[in-house]
Parts: structure tokens; C-alpha cells; sequence
């Protein structure tokens, strides 16, 4: 890995792990609705005038099924599922269970696209991950809510396509652009929605606060670091700053909103992190041969 590549993977190893606990905080005043409008919202207010004026938004725009199919898994799906998860489930548990993203990603890259195929040691990864999740949600983990689990474990699935999105149908289309429209189409599609959850009273100060980094740290700026990741080592190994971000959110959750962390939290932990380091680590896959192109009038797979 470059030097440029290590600092951009220790950055977002960071700012993604701090999103848990801001969430966490905002959600116990502001809807799941209203606080992805809060951060797309934001976040479009933010890059748009910039991605406008470096004449990035109209290549955006020319693929604008890739970039609406983008906004979507990255964005619009997850972070609603993300916030109504953390409604039920603890910030640590939450980050625990999104670290099987690699693994995820590792099977999006084995079954679609250039078609990657994994080796033996690889397929113990994922098996060993998958584990890993079992015992996350299986040992000493009684009265968690299910839907929780369920709804964090579909951010995980998101989180890995959309990385595998970028890199197939959107590797030549300005970074940039791809996060302005992505964003400024989130924030259309939940301005409605939010508008019948607002709150009833003016969140707190440290609500706000939430808030404010939510959607200048963790959206706005971590979106740009991760396309320029994504760029310098690929989408397979960029979703690996999943590895350290759980750990981040963990201590945080712990330490600062006194959750309980469990003997199974530690055990899956371990397991998923062991896995994903198998699945995805250098040399692992190697290119299959090209499947036969798409029929006229079909979109490839």
C-alpha cells in the first residue's frame, strides 16, 4: 500500500468509527427520518456548490441510473436502517456487526463483475466471518432486538455493493459529482418523509452537535477520503478500514455511554476479524476468466 493509501485507510479507519456513537446521540432526539435528511441535506449544501463549480455534476448525471443505484446502497437505504438500528440495538454491537462488510464484499466480488475467484484459504475466511456474526448474535447476547440485528446486518450488505458499484459502472465519472447528486437525491427523497417526524421541541446542544459532525466529518469529508481511497488500493480492500472502525466505535460506546460489552461480542469480534483478513487479504483473489458478454438490450451482471 502507498504512503497516500495508508494515511487516506487510517483517516477513515477513524471518522468512520466515531459515526456509531454521534448516531447513537442524535437518534434519542431527532427521528431516523430527519436525522439522513439532516446529513444528506447538509452534506449536499456543503459539496454540490463545489462539485458544480469544478463542472462535476453533468458527467455525474450522464450515468445517472449507477449514481441513483449508488445513492441508494450507500446512502439513502442504509442510513435509515442504520439510525432505526441504533434505536434498538448499542453503538458497539451496531459497529461489531457491520465489521462482516469485507466479507460481504468478498462474495459481490466472487459472484459479479470480473468475476474474482477466491481460494481455499479465502472460503475458510468467509466461513470463519460468518461465524464470527453467529456468535455476535448468539452468545450472551440475550433480550437484543432482533429487528436491530436484522436492520444493521442489511447496512453491512449495502455498504459492501456500493464500493462495487463505484468501481464497475463508475470508475471514470468525477468523484465528486457522484457524492453531490447521490446526496442531493437523498435529501429529496427524505424531505417528505422527515417532514412527519419533526421534533417537538428544539434538540439539545449536544444533539445538534451530533449533527453538525455527522454531516461535516463523517459525511461530507469521509465521502471524498473514501472515493480517493476506493481509487488507490480498490473497493475490495477499501471496505477492510471495517476491520478498525468497530474497535473505534466499541471503545467509544464503552467508554463514553457506558454500554455493556459482552464475552460474544468479543468472541465474534475476534472471529469476523480473523475471516475477514482470510477473504480479503493481498493475493487472495485472482481474475477468473471473462464471462461472455451481455446480450444486447441486457445489463451485465
Amino acid at each position: 500500500m502507498s504512503t497516500r493509501g495508508g494515511v487516506l485507510f487510517v483517516l477513515m479507519c477513524v471518522i468512520w468509527g466515531i459515526p456509531y456513537l454521534l448516531i447513537r446521540e442524535a437518534v434519542r432526539e431527532l427521528s431516523p427520518a430527519m436525522l439522513v435528511l439532516c446529513r444528506t441535506g447538509g452534506g449536499a449544501l456543503l459539496l454540490l456548490p463545489l462539485a458544480l463549480a469544478r463542472r462535476e455534476v453533468r458527467p455525474a448525471l450522464r450515468r445517472l441510473p449507477p449514481v441513483l443505484a449508488f445513492a441508494a446502497v450507500e446512502i439513502a437505504v442504509p442510513w435509515i436502517l442504520l439510525s432505526s438500528g441504533e434505536k434498538r440495538i448499542t453503538s458497539s454491537l451496531t459497529a461489531l456487526l457491520i465489521a462482516a462488510t469485507p466479507l460481504v464484499g468478498a462474495v459481490i466480488a466472487r459472484t459479479t463483475g470480473k468475476r474474482e475467484r477466491l481460494d481455499a484459504t479465502s472460503l475458510t475466511g468467509l466461513l470463519l466471518g460468518l461465524g464470527g456474526v453467529a456468535a455476535l448474535v448468539g452468545l450472551d447476547l440475550g433480550g437484543v432486538s432482533g429487528v436491530g440485528v436484522a436492520e444493521v446486518s442489511a447496512v453491512a450488505v449495502c455498504y459492501a455493493a456500493g464500493p462495487a458499484i463505484l468501481s464497475r459502472y463508475l470508475a471514470d465519472v468525477p468523484a465528486l459529482g457522484v457524492l453531490a447528486v447521490s446526496l442531493t437525491t437523498g435529501a429529496l427523497v427524505y424531505a417528505p418523509i422527515a417532514a412527519f417526524s419533526l421534533p417537538r421541541e428544539t434538540p439539545s446542544g449536544k444533539a445538534i452537535a451530533s449533527v453538525v459532525a455527522l454531516t461535516v466529518v463523517c459525511t461530507a469529508l469521509a465521502f471524498v477520503l473514501f472515493f480517493a481511497l476506493i481509487a488507490e488500493i480498490g473497493p475490495v480492500r477499501a471496505t477492510v478500514i471495517t476491520y478498525v472502525n468497530p474497535a473505534v466505535a466499541a471503545v467509544l460506546g464503552v467508554g463514553l455511554l457506558d454500554e455493556r460489552f459482552t464475552i460474544g461480542m468479543g468472541v465474534g469480534f475476534v472471529l469476523i476479524l480473523g475471516g475477514s483478513v482470510l477473504a480479503t487479504r493481498p493475493g487472495a483473489v485472482t481474475r477468473a476468466a471473462s464471462p461472455p458478454a451481455p446480450s444486447p438490450g441486457r445489463a451485465a451482471t
